[in-house]
């Protein structure tokens, strides 16, 4: 199909939690609209960690153009802002070249930036990022949270206490530029999607997707997720660092360095993802609220049904 170019250009946006098939889904959009996969998984984005993050393979990515996967090193951190900007140069491209940009994670604040554009927040100094990592690591969330609620109480009521990422990013916000990331935020947002836009929830039973989540890290464990961690622990990278937090690390690399056996390592980290997983699913509902909710797995009825909706979408813009 032909894809108009430029914000006017159609989209489709498909979110959902973790193991709930997005990924193959996905996929199967790219290949019958002459579609172009573009990352929303703040943890794809990173190369060190394919197994882990569940990112496609190579033979998926060869079968249709696939951006922003593994296309930062785990040394860095990826901000909503960072992402934005790369993902609306992706659809851009895309849609430049005649194919459809299709959004596929389960960072639901990436799409909703996506769809409704970001705040005007300034980039923060290095040193301020480097100075406040330093601390993170040698403080922890907790203290750093107490310390966020003198100077943005707002911000600071809304994160969990171990929220780590988000409270040094507020506290680096308020030191670069004397004001709350609280009030950045009220400022009106930019750079929103402005053509047609068809989004997805997928809403698999909850007791099914646990299950999957389960099995799903064993599975990673099997193809090798623990050498992945290995690896990582190698470079010797502060741990606050976004990638060094994903799903499973943690827990993975306490088991290298002795503290938990692997069947305990493996019991946390499955505890986790099943919580990510709620929160997600959660979330989807709460602030996508246009998205259809599709009850089910991206592999089962909910997928062919998205299928059918997307063809229909599709022919109505283009008639």
């Amino acid at each position: 199909m032909v894809v108009e170019a430029g914000t006017s250009a159609a989209v489709i946006v498909l979110g959902g939690p973790t193991a709930s098939g997005k990924s193959g889904l996905a996929l199967r959009l790219a290949q019958a609209f002459d579609g172009t996969l573009i990352n929303a998984d703040s943890m794809q984005v990173y190369w060190d960690l394919r197994i882990l993050t569940a990112r496609p393979m190579p033979d998926d990515e060869a079968a249709a153009p696939h951006e922003l996967y593994g296309v930062m090193d785990a040394a860095d951190r990826c901000s909503v802002g960072l992402w934005h900007q790369m993902a609306r140069q992706a659809a851009d491209e895309a849609a430049g070249a005649g194919r459809l940009p299709i959004l596929v994670g389960g960072t639901g604040f990436y799409l909703h930036a996506f769809l409704h554009g970001i705040s005007p927040i300034p980039e923060t100094p290095s040193d301020i990022r480097a100075a406040m990592s330093e601390r993170m690591a040698a403080c922890g969330p907790a203290p750093l949270h107490a310390e966020l609620r003198s100077c943005d109480p707002d911000l600071a009521a809304q994160l969990e206490p171990g929220d780590s990422q988000r409270i040094q990013r507020a506290l680096e916000v308020f030191e670069a530029t004397g004001t709350p990331l609280s009030q950045w935020q009220r400022k009106p947002r930019e750079g929103g999607w402005e053509g047609p836009v068809l989004s997805f929830s997928l809403v698999p039973p909850r007791e099914a997707l646990y299950r999957l989540c389960d099995q799903r890290f064993g599975m990673m464990i099997e193809a090798g997720a623990l050498d992945e961690v290995r690896d990582l622990m190698k470079r010797s990278l502060n741990r606050s660092l976004p990638a060094m937090r994903a799903l499973g690390v943690p827990h993975l690399m306490a088991h290298l360095e002795g503290s938990l056996s692997l069947d305990d390592a493996m019991e946390r980290a499955r505890t986790g993802t099943r919580r990510y997983a709620k929160r997600q699913l959660t979330w989807f509902r709460n602030q996508i609220p246009d998205a259809e909710q599709a009850e089910g797995f991206g592999f089962d009825g909910a997928g062919e049904r998205i299928l059918e909706v997307a063809a229909r979408f599709l022919e109505r813009i283009s008639a």
